[in-house]
């Protein structure tokens, strides 16, 4: 759906990102930096690079939890591919070895797109071959497909798997108690290397097909983007043997490969997720529709059909903060209610004294309950839903006391240190648990201290407190009414005045446990001025904007910290320490556009300066989805120009944000 106003509607839109030609595809270390992901709806994933080279110990072809739930692994990494005839071979795929690549199949490329599933395209002499690779929605299976064009009557495709069967955070090496044999069926192979581990099938309906068995380990695979982020980077990968398949000009072989029963039909089933895609990609009209799209690779059911939201790939899984921050662009912009409701709603069963999961286990007992404010972002989701839809009684009737429960529990004192002292301060964490967004931990110890109560705690707080005095309001339970607007004028307070720095004219990050502001200038103070119910003054709001504006905006999203403060760090780069170290310490973050955008429309007039600035960089990120994660909005961004992009290349609230921030101004008229 276009939501763009006509000042602002492009008279057409070319998908992005576009299609690289073989001079793109040739920088190698750019095109290497590039990665694509497809998503399958159930956790798994296909991801690699331009080339098809795994930099990462998480690319793969497939990537899937265990049947049943648990951990990612690793079962096909990818295809040695080549085309042979004429007693002549000729190399389509490629490999990063110590100081080498081999083979060197980019040397044929054509070109490389992703509208509307990766696609290659290579150029051997008279013969043109291109590889299509398509994960299948709803099944731990990938499809890949190559088509021939030209060149001599008798060609063969050879293909040697090579597979890792291991924790996607893992690497593997060479070992004895691996089991070699492959099972041969009726067109293709099924390999269980380990008896612990399911089964990969590998099955094509191509007549002619041939398998031949060859185990041999493929020693030393490299992965330079590891090595990078000072991790080993190097493992052991296994092949059975080479599969044969004869493809004549003008035909395509399609190949599954799946840890669930085999389709009888590959080529039929890629025929069908063919259609599902392309539809998809018939209702891109604008960047907004794009985004959207970009979205949808998030999504995801676990293994009892609970929906929910990855926060990124390739390595996280579903987190609780980024759940419920990431739920309202996701959903809100594209009108995507029951999506939302049901979200929110399978969130329920793990609500546990007042808390919402920040990593979601398959159950409440295997979660983990490290995070404040998941249930207080749970919370501004239920809001925002219910402002936005079509049904907002039903939504109140149905939350209330889902909400109440986590008001009441943060009142009593819960876990992580939440309570609420007598003068309205909602308090979390300790001196060694950050348990707010910036949880970053060097040596045992936080990196950005917060603990005391944080500044978009308190305005969350607040604005659950303001909401169910609404709720009850509108319910006819005035004496409940009362009950929670008293609370609320009390947190309101706070936040008002002893968060308020009239010097810095700006909030203070948090108040430590003995009182004290933090005057630090971070965008958590962003956070705060942007919620819908808020008890600060309009002046108050504006200044925190423009603060923002002066000192924490990039093209890329906002610093952690501002660049004038001696702590700042601007690279995220080396270790895992340094890394840690910079992660809340000036390294840029997307997802907080959103708010800036939120905050600003709140106080500054529409198609104002200061809206038209931050119209052209949220539109900025259009180049941006050429840029890292194809297609997508990478975690972070360093706080240093020229903003290189870090983390992971596809971050769900990066995405969603970035998103509704267009929306909002979209919905302004900025």
């Amino acid at each position: 759906m276009d939501t763009q106003s006509p000042a602002h509607a492009p008279a057409a839109y070319t998908p992005v990102p576009a299609p690289l030609d073989r001079t793109a595809c040739l920088r190698l270390e750019q095109a290497l930096f590039r990665e694509w992901v497809e998503g399958d709806g159930l956790s798994g994933y296909a991801s690699s690079t331009v080339h098809l080279c795994p930099t990462r110990r998480y690319h793969g072809l497939l990537v899937a939890p265990l049947p049943g739930g648990g951990e990612r692994h690793v079962f096909l990494s990818r295809f040695e591919e080549e085309l042979f005839g004429d007693n002549k071979s000729f190399p389509l795929s490629t490999g990063r070895y110590p100081n080498t690549y081999a083979p060197e199949g980019f040397q044929s490329i054509d070109s490389f797109g992703l509208c509307p599933y990766p696609t290659w395209r290579y150029q051997i002499g008279a013969v043109e071959v291109t590889r299509e690779v398509l994960a299948v929605w709803g099944q731990h299976t990938v499809l890949v497909r190559w088509t021939r064009r030209g060149g001599p009557t008798e060609l063969r495709l050879r293909l040697r798997p090579l597979v890792a069967f291991r924790r996607h955070h893992d690497l593997t090496r060479e070992n004895i108690d691996l089991h070699p044999k492959a099972a041969r069926l009726e067109r293709g192979i099924a390999l269980r290397p380990y008896p612990n581990l399911p089964s990969l099938a590998i099955t094509t309906a191509t007549p002619g097909f041939h398998f031949s068995a060859d185990p041999v380990w493929y020693r030393n695979v490299e992965y330079p983007a590891d090595i990078r982020r000072g991790f080993p980077g190097q493992e052991d990968l296994f092949c059975p043997g080479m599969l044969e398949i004869p493809i004549a000009d003008g035909q395509s072989v399609v190949v599954a490969s799946t840890i669930q029963e085999p389709p009888a039909d590959p080529a039929a089933l890629w025929q069908s997720e063919e259609h599902f895609r392309r539809a998809q990609w018939d209702g891109v009209h604008s960047f907004q529709d794009r985004l959207t799209l970009s979205s949808d690779a998030f999504l995801y059911r676990d293994a009892h059909g609970r929906p929910g939201i990855l926060a990124g790939f390739p390595w996280f899984g579903e987190w609780g903060r980024d759940t419920f921050l990431s739920l309202p662009g996701m959903t809100i912009p594209a009108e995507r209610w029951d999506l939302g409701l049901e979200v929110l709603r399978g969130a329920l069963p793990f609500l546990q004294k007042g808390l919402l999961p920040n990593i979601y286990g398959a159950d409440v007992a295997s979660s983990s309950y490290r995070s404040a404010d998941a249930a207080l972002w749970f919370s501004r989701a239920v809001l925002l839903h219910q402002q936005a839809c079509t049904d907002p009684a039903a939504i109140a009737a149905e939350f209330r006391d889902p909400l109440a429960s986590i008001a009441e529990a943060y009142l009593t004192g819960t876990d992580l240190g939440l309570r609420v002292d007598a003068k309205g301060r909602l308090f979390a964490g300790s001196e060694d648990l950050n348990a707010t967004w910036m949880d970053a931990m060097v040596h045992g110890e936080p990196v950005t201290p917060r603990s005391g109560s944080p500044v978009e705690l308190q305005a969350l707080w607040y604005q659950l407190l303001e909401h169910l005095a609404e709720l009850d309001e509108g319910a006819g339970r005035q004496q409940a009414a009362q009950r929670w607007r008293s609370e609320a004028e009390k947190a309101g307070e706070v936040l008002r005045e002893d968060f308020w720095l009239e010097e810095e004219q700006y909030l203070a990050d948090r108040i430590d446990e003995d009182g004290v502001a933090d005057p630090t200038i971070r965008p958590n103070a962003v956070l705060a001025a942007a919620m819908v119910h808020s008890p600060l003054k309009p002046s108050q709001r504006a200044a925190v904007v423009q603060k923002a504006l002066d000192e924490l905006l990039t093209p890329r999203g906002l610093r952690t910290l501002s660049p004038h403060d001696p702590e700042y760090i601007g690279r995220y780069e080396g270790g895992p320490e340094a890394r840690d170290a910079a992660y809340h310490q000036g390294t840029v973050w997307p997802w907080l556009l959103g708010f800036l955008v939120e905050a600003a429309l709140t106080v500054f007039p529409p198609g104002g300066a200061r809206t038209r600035r931050l119209r052209k960089v949220v539109e900025g990120f259009s180049d941006h989805l050429s840029e890292h994660g194809l297609g997508q909005i990478s975690e972070i961004f360093d706080g240093d120009p020229p903003h290189r992009p870090c983390g992971t290349p596809a971050q769900a609230w990066s995405v969603a944000e970035v998103l509704r921030a267009l929306h909002l101004l979209d919905r302004s008229g900025s």
